[in-house]
């Protein structure tokens, strides 16, 4: 399988592991690996097809890049966008000094910005009102069944995943043993029957683009943000109706837990860069306290 081969050298000094993080489902993520060399590993669908990325930071800056597969050079194409060169922070001002802190312990954070829809939708949907232990254990088992494997000389186990097609030829029993319920898996199949139309909210971008995702049934406010997040590097967009983000901000900047209606006012000075601010906390370490019960595992598979 053809090689194709870029060296970027960027004009600011770029943290590929934060700009990447967003896209991590869990440790044993099949689409995202880190090997013992330090080297980033990805997968993606792409209007080429499938592709497999790897990413080598130098010394001098310069990131150097690997891909493979039919989506090789869409992927190389869009690896400044990736690691956050058409992110723009200019304007940003730090109205409390929780965030003011977190600015300055992580300088170098940027949006980064995959440039689809689809491959950050099935994730999105998936967590939506489960724990995140049922969620990335149901994107394994979609990948793992219903992935091609990653093109080229990638780590043992890594999978594409899963296409529009093959989302829409899942029975009902596969499902089912994917952990996924009903609502979930009606979202992703409404969402599979128009893909092609859901990759322009990259264009439309902000509001608009958060808009024509949300006419798909079962994606709503939060899912939509967490994919704009993903998909265009999306600054303003929060995930409200989050069980831990408004308690880790109102945490930070008011020193209690708040509710979607507290973080929306909370965070009203920071548009349009509220999820900037939000990023920029939990990316320093802010996290709501660790107590309270936990939400049992359910395990579809067993009913």
């Amino acid at each position: 399988m053809p090689e194709l081969f870029r060296r970027w050298e960027p004009d600011f000094p770029v943290d590929v592991s934060s700009a990447i993080a967003p896209l991590r489902r869990g440790r044993g993520d099949p689409c995202l690996r880190q090997d013992d060399a330090g080297r980033l590993w990805l997968t993606a669908n792409t209007e080429g097809g499938p592709g497999t990325l790897v990413l080598v930071c130098r010394t001098d800056g310069a990131v150097e890049a690997k891909a493979w597969g039919g989506g090789a050079e869409v992927l190389l194409d869009g690896l400044p966008a990736l690691l956050g060169a058409d992110d723009d922070d200019s304007g940003f001002v730090a109205h409390h000094d929780a965030v003011a802190w977190a600015r300055r312990q992580r300088p170098l954070l940027r949006l980064g910005a995959t440039g689809r829809v689809w491959d950050v939708l099935i994730p999105a949907v998936l967590e939506q009102k489960v724990t995140g232990h049922e969620a990335r254990r149901s994107w394994r088992e979609l990948c793992r069944r219903f992935g091609e494997p990653a093109p080229g000389p990638a780590p043992e186990g890594m999978r594409v995943p899963p296409t529009p097609r093959a989302i829409r030829s899942i029975v009902d029993w596969n499902w089912h043993k994917a952990g996924v319920d009903v609502s979930r898996r009606r979202a992703l199949l409404a969402a599979a029957s128009v893909a092609p139309r859901l990759e322009r909210a990259v264009e439309l971008r902000g509001a608009e683009g958060r808009a024509l995702l949300r006419k798909v049934p079962g994606i709503g406010v939060w899912t939509a943000a967490e994919i704009a997040q993903r998909a265009w590097g999306d600054p303003d967009a929060v995930s409200f109706g989050d069980f831990h983000i408004p308690a880790v901000v109102g945490h930070a900047l008011v020193g209690r837990a708040l509710d979607d209606e507290g973080m929306h006012a909370v965070l009203a000075p920071y548009a349009p860069q509220r999820q900037r601010a939000v990023r920029y906390l939990e990316s320093a370490g802010f996290s709501r306290p660790r107590f309270g019960p936990r939400y049992p595992v359910r395990d579809y598979r067993a009913i």
